[in-house]
């Protein structure tokens, strides 16, 4: 009789994790190589302590029932919003502003830490726990009850929101909207709301880009967004009509990638110089290194990362809720780190700081995504438990 296979194996899991680590460290290994960054240590050494990092934490999560996070999901959101609060408030002494943003305690000794990195995972388990209590409370959905839920949602998605556009970090609060968002089409709401919510967001949004685009002076009003947030829109809006200046990352992003062509250069051959090669345009330097048909596998992997977390989180459904939008939001976070992050650097999304997750070099980035890959693994473990126990 052969040994059954432990539910704490869950091989898809690993085996996407793992390639995410050898991809991960081998671009940054090749974004290192750059004349620019010879003065500024071995990232890739250090984005391997991140990973190590975060797998015992990951290991720690699985020690840990899904109903004990369902539970704490609140507190850790109150910590998440007092983090970003605590960061506002902060002297530049602990968080000093790096190119204009406020957005990381950086002179705390042998740490570094961005507070909305850690929010997005607990904004994600807080608004699973949400949902799942307003659908126990409300057993027959009502307009009033599906508006109600909309309301909330909304209420704990502008709370961290607001602090973190004071950094100023638009990209990161357009993330939280997304996962919001996905999570209040998944939640079961009428579809006539839904309806109105998609055509009336769709609606704000190219009204949005239309008056930064048209009158930009009056945007900084309005809009409450900064100069170099207005010339990014612009840039990606008409690049053809901007400053050599303004162009400047896109331009050197698009011949980054195009000069890898089919194949790639292989490694220890980067040529292209890139601002912030080893973060938010590590993508362009694996389209260098490894050409398109590299860039393919990446882009590959994330699609069965994603289809991953859809398939666990429609199959944990009906032992955890809970659980199923755990998995969904964090869905939503790869998809619109994905999407965006790739986008700007082949020219079809505006510019942001949003880094390609799993793979860009950062130790909050990497330790909170494991944490929040480390609760949808522990989703997995139970959804195979339960499913072991059903056929047995």
């Amino acid at each position: 009789m052969s040994k059954k296979q432990s539910h704490y194996l869950q091989l898809d899991l690993i085996i996407i994790l793992l390639a995410f680590i050898a991809i991960s460290l081998l671009a940054i290994y090749n974004a290192q190589q750059l004349g620019q960054y010879e003065l500024e240590g071995n990232f890739a050494l250090k984005q391997i302590i991140y990973y190590i990092i975060g797998i015992l934490l990951l290991i720690t999560i699985q020690f840990v029932d899904l109903e004990q996070l369902y539970k704490s999901s609140l507190y850790l959101y109150i910590f998440g919003v007092l983090l970003l609060v605590i960061l506002h408030f902060s002297p530049s002494s602990i968080a000093r502003p790096v190119n204009g943003s406020k957005s990381w305690f950086n002179e705390i000794p042998f740490i570094t830490i961005q507070p909305s990195e850690i929010t997005k995972i607990v904004f994600i388990m807080f608004l699973a726990a949400l949902i799942v209590k307003h659908k126990e409370k409300f057993v027959n959905n009502t307009l009033n009850s599906d508006l109600w839920l909309i309301l909330k949602i909304i209420f704990a998605t502008l709370l961290p929101i607001a602090f973190i556009l004071k950094q100023p970090d638009l990209g990161t609060s357009v993330v939280f909207l997304f996962i919001a968002g996905m999570l209040i089409i998944l939640s079961g709401i009428d579809w006539k709301i839904l309806f109105v919510m998609i055509v009336g967001g769709i609606a704000a949004l190219v009204m949005a880009v239309l008056l930064i685009v048209n009158f930009p002076d009056l945007s900084q009003a309005v809009l409450g967004i900064k100069p170099y947030q207005i010339d990014r829109v612009m840039t990606w809006f008409d690049p053809t009509q901007q400053v050599e200046d303004d162009r400047y990352q896109i331009d050197r992003s698009l011949l980054t990638i195009g000069s890898g062509q089919l194949t790639g250069k292989g490694m220890n051959n980067p040529e292209v110089a890139l601002p912030e090669a080893h973060t938010d345009f590590i993508f362009s330097i694996i389209g260098e290194s490894f050409g398109f048909i590299g860039a393919s596998i990446v882009i590959f992997v994330f699609f069965l990362l994603i289809y991953k977390l859809v398939t666990l989180g429609m199959k944990s459904f009906q032992f955890s809720p809970y659980g199923s939008y755990v998995c969904f939001g964090f869905m939503a976070l790869i998809l619109i780190h994905t999407f965006q992050n790739i986008g700007m650097t082949i020219g079809i999304m505006p510019i942001t700081g949003i880094p390609l997750l799993f793979i860009s070099y950062g130790g909050s980035t990497i330790i909170s995504t494991m944490i929040g890959y480390g609760i949808v693994y522990r989703v997995a473990v139970e959804q195979s438990r339960q499913q072991d126990f059903l056929f047995n």
